[in-house]
């Protein structure tokens, strides 16, 4: 669909046009074949003894040579114990959300890519090796599965809205590159994986991780992927309204750590349009009268004039601290070996 233009120097590495290798060999002998990438299925659980089974099978029949891990969120009921029968590795994850989860999966686990879904049997599992095949060949740090149904019980109308509606705001303040933003679906690289500072405890992870790498530019694109109903017995954890406001806070809060420059400018701007209009209210009525009448109108709009002032100072004080921040980000990512091609 779309993605941004790889690196070049990344682009001439994988292709063997950089580097000692190109002058070394011999006039008319191969590149080295590359070697196969060692592949983590991730998939994080509470509850989900109805489809883990089915999920484990599915993955391990699209990705024979995979490790599938499964990291099991303080289940109450068989989701370990069917997950390790369906042969994958069972971890644990005692703190409740799905964040907490992510970024324990990403601490621990150590592969050259990772998958990650749900453990729900709702993502398509066949569509995992056209995604890596796409992170391999397009030297990407993440592909995005974007989600596509046409069965009304396997999205429902609430999330189907919320989706639609938080996809468009992160769009229009981030990037117009993901269509589907909170899908859970997505394969990573190692570099993106091991140099992703994760913070949040919920549903909100895949918001903070679509940020992250439209702030640092990383190479990504999206795939479209089938989207199925939960088998029978099994209930989503996400609920419409707490965990979208929970998506909505954590938009808030990065646009703020991100964009403090727009972030504190559009505060300075409510701030201050209000009380100018009051305080020339009554700077007119002082130049007919030549008394100040309004005392109370005139302290509430040069406070307001003075806290829009200190807005935009905090802005340029923030912006130089947030350029400073996603330089360190960068540089720590750039110190990890990127996907080969």
């Amino acid at each position: 669909m779309r993605d941004y233009a790889t690196p070049y120097d990344t682009d001439l590495m994988g292709s063997g046009l950089l580097g000692d290798d190109l002058f070394d060999r011999p006039a008319g002998a191969r590149a080295p074949a590359m070697t196969e990438p060692r592949v983590a299925v991730i998939l994080p659980c509470y509850n989900e003894a109805a489809a883990i089974g089915q999920t484990v099978r599915a993955f391990r029949a699209a990705l024979p040579r995979a490790e599938i891990y499964v990291y099991d969120n303080n289940s109450t009921d068989d989701t370990a114990a069917l997950a390790r029968a369906a042969g994958a590795l069972v971890r644990h994850e005692p703190r409740k959300g799905k964040g907490n989860v992510v970024r324990r999966m990403f601490a621990d686990v150590d592969a050259d890519v990772y998958v990650m879904a749900d453990g729900d049997a709702t993502y398509d599992a066949p569509s995992a090796p056209a995604m890596i095949a796409r992170l391999r060949e397009g030297g990407l740090d993440m592909v995005n599965g974007a989600r596509r149904s046409r069965d009304d019980a396997a999205y429902r109308a609430g999330h189907r809205f919320g989706n639609r509606l938080l996809t468009g705001l992160v769009r229009r303040l981030f990037s117009r590159q993901f269509d589907d933003m909170l899908s859970g679906y997505r394969v990573f690289s190692r570099r993106f994986v091991k140099s992703f500072p994760a913070l949040s405890q919920g549903f909100e992870i895949e918001t903070e991780l679509t940020v992250h790498t439209l702030q640092l530019r990383m190479p990504a694109d999206e795939i479209e992927t089938p989207y199925y109903a939960r088998p029978a017995n099994s209930t989503s954890k996400l609920s419409t309204w707490s965990d979208g406001f929970r998506i909505l806070k954590m938009i808030g809060l990065l646009v703020k750590e991100e964009k403090p420059m727009q972030f504190f400018s559009a505060i300075a701007a409510l701030l201050f349009l209000p009380s100018a209009t009051v305080f020339l209210s009554v700077l007119g009525d002082f130049l007919e009268t030549g008394l100040v009448a309004r005392f109370p109108s005139l302290f509430v709009s040069l406070s307001g004039i003075g806290l829009a002032a200190l807005s935009l100072v905090c802005a340029v004080i923030l912006e130089t601290v947030a350029r400073g921040r996603r330089e360190a980000r960068y540089m720590t990512y750039l110190q990890i070996p990127g996907p080969q091609g």
